[in-house]
């Protein structure tokens, strides 16, 4: 059932153009479920007839880390966009100081990808006379000139699916009495990984098995991990 999509069925320029999106979506669900469920999972290890210290804790993490995600995929794509832009504009402004080198430049990287010189020269010449900017970002920067990533996008995307994601184990873990809620709380995570798993994996065509039992395994040591502090922590105070 988990296995590696069909090769001939994948659109790579489908693939590529989404995994921004993935990143920023799937990714930013997947951080909510993970740092929730260890948060309330330590509060509910410490505290676990405390609901009213849950819910604070609940709230406060989602708050800030959705807010802490939102905020730095927002700060971390616009220095990538950035920096991307500038060399955009020093590619420019290469191409009007010295075409002749800019032109044997794209030369040599035809002829790096298998081509003869002969060749080589035709092809830069004609890609240099349709739009030589873009040519040269594309094979000698690698980045896209129409392709350039979006900071807003990427911030309210991680934002929104932090949220989305953290508010599982939140509710899981104040729904069942005391007895379950960390049983409970760690079931629905299991479940929801091994969906952002499945799902990523589906996004960027590759293995849905590894992809969910990195997510599971990940996400399970997380919380144990944390309940084993807030067992700690409840025990000693």
């Amino acid at each position: 059932m988990f296995t590696r999509r069909d090769p001939e069925h994948i659109d790579e320029t489908s693939v590529s153009g989404r995994l921004n999106a993935l990143r920023a979506g799937v990714l930013g669900a997947n951080d909510g479920i993970v740092s929730m469920a260890g948060l309330v999972i330590g509060v509910a290890a410490a505290a676990p007839e405390n609901h009213a210290a849950i819910l604070t804790a609940g709230i406060a993490g989602l708050v800030a880390g959705a807010l802490s995600m939102g905020v730095g995929e927002y700060v971390s794509v616009s220095s990538q966009r950035d920096a991307e832009s500038e060399q955009l504009r020093r590619e420019r402004r290469w191409h009007r100081k010295r075409p002749e080198w800019e032109l044997e430049q794209l030369v040599q990287l035809n002829m790096d990808t298998g081509m003869s010189e002969a060749t080589a020269r035709a092809a830069a010449v004609e890609q240099t006379a349709h739009d030589p900017v873009s040519i040269h970002a594309r094979m000698h920067l690698g980045i896209d000139p129409n392709e350039l990533t979006n900071p807003w996008h990427a911030g309210i995307a991680s934002l929104i699916a932090f949220t989305l994601g953290g508010l599982l184990p939140v509710l899981m873990i104040l729904l069942p009495p005391p007895a379950y809620q960390v049983p409970v709380t760690f079931a629905a995570v299991a479940i929801a990984l091994a969906a952002t798993g499945y799902t990523s994996a589906r996004l960027a065509h590759s293995s849905y098995r590894r992809a969910i039992i990195r997510n599971v395994l990940g996400g399970s040591l997380a919380m144990a991990i944390t309940y084993g502090i807030g067992h700690l922590v409840g025990v000693a105070v």
